[in-house]
């Protein structure tokens, strides 16, 4: 029997938004949300924490000559769960380490020479989220030039505003999907929402992962994404900001499941830093949270997960 047959239509809304795509199915017994809705949302969120939107609340806070801005309710939430994953996470999760993404030439303006030690030393007075402080509303600055970057939060966030959206439609059973960020709530009518993910081929034979969604979210990071050579060397867009260099991990990849997008939005980042023991170590103690790891070691690809990942593989 077909969706049809349990008075559930299948309805699909697609667009472009925070420089990447977009994608919502929604089962309903009729329509009952609109692209332009979806568009609406995303356009609020953008004004408050694109970096592509000179007008934002996020670039007017970036300019050397503010001091300070008042967030709306979307920055608040995003700044508030950062300053809690700063802390869980000593200091690797950091929205301050934009800078050193662009010296190291990751930024809007491209490749460039290695950066010298002198210039990361400099570029490091500016990093750190104990340079930021939160007072209400209010986003203050405690050094001049100091910059954030919420693309590793606000995207995960992002999802989880859109669900929210979604649900107060009265939408029961669906799957968002923001920029690879995805988020589900009940099921398909014939069973529960599938997303694939990549396998290395001489593990998996050609085969991907398969896991099954269950008003949860999931997202993923990846060395993939931005790498280029350095000396030689393959390097990343992930940067210790405790460092200033680029990291240093065997992880390839790191896909987090957890109950919300933002989180596992945060935290597949800060999995990227760790070794793929200290990362299992570190979902194995978090309630709500299990990862998928792809690490290169001794020349070859291998995989390892938490305990609780295997009873999402569909």
């Amino acid at each position: 029997m077909g969706c049809c047959a349990y008075g559930q239509h299948p309805y699909a809304l697609s667009g472009k938004a925070q420089g990447t795509t977009y994608q919502i199915k929604y089962y309903s017994d009729k329509e009952k949300v609109l692209k332009s809705e979806v568009d609406s949302v995303l356009g609020v969120i953008d004004r408050s924490m694109s970096l592509y939107d000179m007008s934002s609340t996020i670039c007017q806070f970036n300019n050397p000559d503010t001091s300070q801005v008042i967030m709306d309710r979307h920055m608040k939430k995003v700044i508030d769960a950062s300053m809690k994953t700063y802390k869980e996470t000593s200091g690797y999760f950091d929205i301050t380490v934009y800078p050193l993404v662009k010296l190291w030439g990751f930024g809007a303006s491209g490749a460039r020479t290695v950066p010298s030690l002198r210039e990361v030393d400099s570029v490091k007075q500016i990093i750190g989220m104990n340079k930021l402080r939160i007072k209400g509303n209010c986003l203050m600055k405690l050094e001049r030039n100091v910059s954030i970057d919420l693309n590793g939060i606000a995207q995960g966030y992002s999802v989880d505003v859109l669900a929210e959206h979604l649900k107060s439609r009265g939408v029961k059973n669906f799957l968002v999907e923001l920029g690879g960020e995805i988020r589900s709530v009940g099921s398909k009518p014939d069973g529960p929402f599938v997303v694939e993910l990549y396998r290395p081929t001489h593990i998996a034979k050609g085969e991907m992962l398969r896991v099954k969604m269950s008003n949860n979210a999931i997202t993923s990071s990846g060395v993939y994404e931005q790498q280029r050579k350095v000396n030689g060397k393959m390097i990343s867009h992930h940067m210790n900001p405790l460092t200033g260099q680029p990291l240093q991990s065997s992880i390839v990849s790191a896909t987090v499941i957890a109950k919300t997008a933002m989180e596992a939005d945060a935290l597949d980042n800060y999995f990227m830093s760790l070794t793929p023991k200290e990362a299992i170590r570190f979902a194995n103690k978090r309630k709500g949270i299990e990862v998928y790891i792809v690490y290169f070691e001794d020349n070859t690809f291998k995989e390892l997960q938490s305990s609780g990942f295997n009873s999402y593989i569909y």
